[in-house]
């Protein structure tokens, strides 16, 4: 299978356009729900791969930065082929989660294991090398270098493995000689997915990847990180604004608030409790008026 990772940078029509063209956003720039949930999934069979073994783990995660606690008792799990989507209002602990998981934060209270072993005094590069890929929101690109550099970097340098990279993201071909900082989002984002996935991990962690993306463009890349979970058997921990949609392709959800837990489920049950997930993002006086939150 190909592989993939993000970037960044300035408005370009190429590779765009068709991507545009797609019916997951009506014509006012509404999200299409339906258009998302009918691209062909199979979110059970990961629900069914993640009976084995999880592929993540933690158990009572408490992690912050210098004396100040951001998350606080977190447990979860993540199965293998299992897309799960870990959502909140900004501030809630989601970023600072991912970070203790790759190893970028240390955590002393709470255990974070990887395929069944403990990863405390695991550094962040043994961890990548052990199959933990993390996509961050600026999505980890050089501005200076052309989109067929960054695959070289990440060490693939033959045709075959170059046209694999691409497979995911056909629209980059075309842009391999282009600088990324001269490619417009949505085809940052493109890369950078295409290069975490060519590292084929055990584990990929995605945050915020519509970050800056207009729901159309958002709408396209969900679906390649739910086909490749259910192709490939990876585990997905998904970090996102657009919450129905990361529910859409999502088997199981977890819900923080100011780096508490508040809630958890099958992505089907939590996108039916709109008065929890507005309480989750607009505060608990949303929970009397009934509000739903978009993002």
């Amino acid at each position: 299978m190909p592989a993939s990772k993000l970037i960044t940078g300035d408005r370009d029509k190429a590779g765009l356009d068709d991507m545009a063209s797609d019916d997951v956003a009506g014509g006012d720039g509404a999200v299409d729900n339906k258009a998302v949930a009918n691209k062909g999934f199979d979110k059970k069979a990961g629900s069914e791969r993640a009976n084995g073994n999880a592929v993540l783990e933690l158990d009572g995660l408490s992690v912050g930065y210098d004396r100040a606690l951001v998350v606080r008792n977190l447990s979860l799990t993540v199965g293998h082929g299992e897309v799960v989507a870990l959502l909140g209002a900004n501030g809630a602990g989601k970023t600072t989660t991912l970070r203790a998981i790759s190893g970028l934060l240390k955590h002393p209270p709470g255990t974070i294991r990887f395929g069944g072993t403990d990863l405390a005094g695991v550094a962040p590069t043994a961890r990548a090398r052990l199959g933990i890929a993390h996509v961050p929101f600026d999505r980890g690109i050089f501005f200076g270098l052309t989109v067929a550099e960054h695959f070289r970097l990440d060490g693939l340098s033959s045709p075959a493995q170059m046209d694999t990279a691409f497979d995911h993201f056909p629209a980059l071909r075309d842009l391999r000689d282009r600088k990324a900082g001269l490619l417009s989002g949505g085809e940052q984002q493109m890369l950078a997915l295409a290069r975490a996935l060519s590292r084929t991990p055990k584990l990929l962690m995605l945050d915020e990847m519509s970050l800056g993306l207009a729901p159309v463009i958002v709408g396209r890349l969900l679906p390649v990180v739910r086909d490749y979970a259910t192709s490939t058997g990876t585990g997905v921990l998904l970090v996102e604004q657009h919450v129905h949609m990361a529910l859409k392709i999502a088997d199981r959800g977890y819900i923080l608030a100011h780096g508490d837990l508040t809630a958890s489920g099958t992505a089907e049950s939590l996108s039916k409790d709109s008065a929890l997930l507005a309480a989750s993002y607009l505060g608990s006086a949303a929970e009397s008026d009934g509000q739903s939150a978009t993002g």
